[in-house]
């Protein structure tokens, strides 16, 4: 069993920057492929950055891609997220995820969710 909490998200300005933390419970999350995925209203859950357990980077979107930086200290159970460069249009709700199953990451193969957090971007 792995629970997850995310913190840091709020309201920034566009060309901002937030970093978003996903504090993890459970002896075994070192083993775990986590993800971010954020979901904005009336849009689908989608994938943003994955991190292998070792901490590869195995995906990012390319919407992101160059603006925000997945990255993990298993010593501290933590994931996080660090965004810069800000738009409108990353302006969603943001969610951390597990999944045992290594590689990429769908919202099927997520095992364990975070209960989301807010990033508003305005312009």
């Amino acid at each position: 069993q792995v629970q997850l909490v995310e913190s840091g998200g709020g309201l920034v300005q566009a060309g901002g920057s937030l970093r978003l933390s996903c504090a993890a419970s459970g002896r075994t999350f070192s083993s775990y492929t986590m993800g971010w995925f954020r979901q904005a209203p009336g849009k689908e859950r989608d994938i943003v950055p994955v991190i292998s357990w070792s901490g590869g980077i195995t995906y990012v979107a390319g919407s992101v891609k160059g603006r925000f930086t997945i990255s993990r200290d298993n010593a501290k159970n933590t994931v996080y997220l660090q965004m810069n460069s800000l738009k409108p249009e990353d302006t969603a709700v943001y969610y951390c995820a597990a999944a045992r199953i290594p590689g990429a990451m769908v919202v099927a193969s997520v095992d364990y969710w975070g209960q989301g957090t807010q990033v508003t971007v305005s312009s």
